[in-house]
């Protein structure tokens, strides 16, 4: 991709953080029911979801390997969030046509536009997730 003044850019590089006095959001009423912001919510409130976009950040890979990659997660549930993924258009499937035939998921332009979501919050976590998992393991973790 290039940018305006025609050099290339890093497309592999984590973007710079964005702050919160940086976004603005149109008005659209004190949490609507149909609030397009609560597609994002639901985005990431799917815990593999995310995880999956991140290791198809490189490429096409076939549902073996990204179980293989991610751990912990079941042929079921990696199944249905690829499923899931499909009807959003964040992946495209790819099938061939051979013996045995072989199947592929590749983030499309809406996946690939994710990971700056993605890389915001891995760039949170580093800055601020020690304090947090402190917070939740500490002496007065279950006083909700």
């Amino acid at each position: 991709m290039r940018n305006g003044a025609g050099m290339l850019e890093d497309m592999t590089a984590a973007p710079e953080p964005i702050t919160a006095e940086q976004v603005e959001f149109a008005p659209y009423g004190d949490f609507e029911s149909d609030c397009p912001a609560r597609m994002g919510v639901d985005v990431f409130g799917n815990s593999w979801l995310p995880v999956v976009v991140y290791m198809l950040r490189a490429g096409p890979m076939r549902p073996s390997d990204l179980r293989g990659a991610i751990g912990g997660i079941s042929q079921k549930m990696l199944t249905q969030t690829l499923r899931r993924m499909e009807r959003m258009t964040l992946i495209e499937r790819h099938r061939y046509a051979e013996a045995p035939p072989r199947v592929e998921y590749e983030l499309t332009e809406a996946g690939r536009d994710l990971l700056v979501p993605i890389y915001a919050l891995g760039d949170w976590v580093g800055r601020h997730g020690r304090a947090v998992r402190a917070g939740l393991t500490g002496p007065d973790a279950d006083d909700d």
